[in-house]
This record gives C-alpha cells, sequence and structure tokens, in this order.
C-alpha cells in the first residue's frame, strides 16, 4: 500500500475490524497498522516503501494478483452483507458473490490498494 491512512480508514472505519491505529511513526520506516483477526493472527499493514526497506528488495509495481486473502464466514447471506460492508467502505466489487462450483459461496472485493479478499462460504467448513 502506498497510503496507510486510507488504508486504516478502510480497514478500521470502513470494516470494523479491531486496531489500535498507525504504530511506529516515529521511526523511519516504522509505520504500521495491525488488524486483529483472531486471538493468534493479525494482519500487519505496511508501506510498499517500507517493506522494500526493511528486506532489501527492489519496489516494483503493485500487481492485485499477487495473492488473496480468504475471509471464510458462517453462510452466504453473511458474504453478501461483508461485500456490501467493503463497497461502502471504498472496496472495488471484483467479481460479485455467488454459488461456486464446488457447492459454495463467493465473491471478490478490493481494497483501495488493490489487495483482493475473497469472501467466502464453505458449508463444510464451520467458521468462527
Amino acid at each position: 500500500m502506498d497510503d496507510l491512512e486510507r488504508s486504516l480508514q478502510f480497514y478500521r472505519d470502513g470494516l470494523d475490524f479491531e486496531t489500535d491505529g498507525i504504530v511506529g511513526q516515529a521511526f523511519e520506516h516504522g509505520a504500521v497498522v495491525f488488524i486483529q483477526l483472531s486471538s493468534a493472527l493479525k494482519l500487519a499493514l505496511w508501506p510498499r516503501a517500507s517493506i522494500s526497506h526493511d528486506t532489501g528488495l527492489t519496489l516494483g509495481p503493485a500487481s492485485a494478483t499477487e495473492f488473496t486473502l480468504g475471509h471464510n464466514v458462517s453462510s452466504a447471506a453473511e458474504v453478501d452483507q461483508v461485500m456490501l460492508q467493503a463497497q461502502s467502505a471504498g472496496g472495488n466489487i471484483v467479481k460479485p458473490a455467488h454459488e461456486t462450483f464446488w457447492g459454495g459461496y463467493a465473491g471478490y472485493f478490493q481494497d483501495p490498494d488493490g489487495h483482493l479478499w475473497e469472501m467466502v462460504w464453505n458449508p463444510a467448513w464451520v467458521a468462527e
């Protein structure tokens, strides 16, 4: 991502994810947002330039097809609800929610930085 404040607003204010906001701003390349996804899982939002600096890798062009984040929910209706919430928060619906070939229900949206999220209901899995 290139705009950490915009990303924070999308995830905290738009999607209601739990976070303490931007931390580490006192350090060059230290600003980060930690999103609490579960008791043992956090999503760290780092500016791409900071990741490049920290890893030593050359900063390249962003690509939405590098990876997706999958979020399993407990019903098809919840997929629809989160997709609508993401769109209302400024996300871009890439593929509307639909019945899948494997018997589930899923759709894709992009956050303001173009990262892909797949919202999924899988009848064979029990979501927390």
